[in-house]
């Protein structure tokens, strides 16, 4: 089995925050944490320094590759710093919306 990880951490959430699964927005400093195996990407985020970890709203995404999911992960980082919608289409090899 294949598989890669990335996390960034220190990102300051845009103005609508980081919609989760399991506690709706975070807003603030946050990490992002992207795993990518068997053709899909995990996409999770906590609060920096924090030790529970949330499922991004629309995780997991299918991903067909470890350097897609690396595009994806990047990004998925651009988007909480700028407050803007996740481009699921990153997944897919297509460059993120401007």
């Amino acid at each position: 089995m294949t598989w890669a990880s990335w996390t960034t951490t220190g990102i300051y959430a845009g103005p609508g925050g980081v919609l989760t699964e399991e506690v709706g927005v975070i807003k603030g400093d946050v990490t992002v944490h992207t795993t990518w195996s068997d053709g899909q990407a995990q996409i999770a985020v906590q609060y920096s320094g924090a030790s529970d970890w949330f499922t991004m709203s629309g995780s997991p995404v299918p991903c067909p590759s470890e350097e897609a999911s690396r595009t994806l992960h990047q990004a998925i980082v651009d988007a909480v710093r700028d407050g803007t919608e996740v481009p699921v289409t990153a997944a897919h090899g297509a460059a993120p919306p401007a």
